[in-house]
């Protein structure tokens, strides 16, 4: 009896060591997608710096920065909130810096003028992210930001504004967005980002307030008049040339991951090097909660961008 019991477990030993290892699950949230309320609900740490960028009120950033020598690499963190000055600002963006900042990246999350303040919409939005971008030629040599290794990365109305940032260079002569040489980048990761604004204007849902916040962003089309979309949505203006990782949640009720893999579809489709990558069970707002189980996907999206 021993002696069957001892060669059936060495046959049962010997079967598992043969099975294929199981590939491994990424995380996926068994919780009801939260809301920007119940997010601003939880405790959130507090930047190093408060820093202008420009001479208005609202043209300032805040700089997180880790601890450790060296240059630092840096992520440009670009708020959402549909454009509006309605909706909550930069303080969204708060809870993934603080965890950016303990895995060792400078945080540049940005301040910007929307939609109901004065100088918002065209050409103001456009041109406050381009000055606090380019802004951290100037904080570099104090804070040790290491300039090779920037990318920004936005959520929601952010996303757009961080993929249009990486169009910069592909401005249209003559656009009132147009700078000399805009900082370079490392690439792009759009959270839930609104990357194509026509398409958001014509079928997107009207949690963002419907056309009229495209409308008020970047102004009516009118016959004979500018294209409204010329310098505004990265569509149009590809391919940028920069890496970019387009990350939608499954269950997004205000941006759809039907437009971000539109999008990154068109995007390599002209030879920029774009993915689109849909988390289950993530909705608008587990993008930037760094409590949510796909948190970690974000991670290393950033991750393989500035290695």
């Amino acid at each position: 009896m021993r002696l069957l019991t001892a060669v059936l477990a060495g046959l049962l030993a010997a079967t598992a060591g043969c099975a294929p290892t199981p590939a491994a699950l990424a995380p996926v949230e068994t919780r009801t997608p939260i809301t920007f309320s119940q997010l601003l609900a939880q405790p959130r740490a507090a930047a190093d710096r408060r820093i202008a960028y420009g001479p208005e009120a609202l043209l300032f950033g805040e700089l997180w920065i880790p601890h450790g020598q060296g240059r630092h690499p840096v992520i440009v963190l670009i708020h959402g909130g549909c454009w509006r000055a309605d909706l909550p600002g930069l303080e969204l963006m708060d809870y993934m810096a603080a965890n950016l900042r303990q895995r060792g990246y400078a945080v540049w999350n940005l301040e910007y003028r929307r939609i109901g303040h004065p100088g918002g919409g065209y050409p103001g939005t456009f041109q406050d992210i381009s000055a606090g971008l380019d802004h951290l030629r100037a904080l570099a040599p104090e804070y040790r930001l290491d300039l090779d290794r920037v990318l920004v990365s936005g959520h929601s109305a952010g996303g757009h504004l961080a993929l249009w940032a990486a169009a910069r260079d592909r401005l249209p002569t003559g656009s009132p967005l147009r700078t000399n040489s805009p900082l370079l980048l490392r690439g792009v990761v759009s959270l839930a980002g609104i990357a194509d604004l026509e398409a958001y204007r014509r079928t997107g849902p009207d949690a963002c307030g419907g056309p009229s916040t495209i409308d008020g962003l970047v102004g009516l089309p009118e016959p004979g008049g500018r294209d409204v979309f010329a310098d505004t949505s990265p569509p149009v203006m590809l391919p940028l040339g920069d890496r970019q990782v387009v990350i939608s949640g499954a269950l997004d009720p205000i941006v759809p991951a039907r437009f971000g893999q539109a999008y990154a579809a068109a995007a390599a489709a002209r030879g920029d090097p774009a993915r689109s990558l849909v988390l289950d069970g993530a909705g608008h707002f587990e993008l930037i909660d760094p409590t949510s189980a796909v948190w970690p996907q974000v991670v290393d999206a950033f991750a393989g961008l500035l290695s």
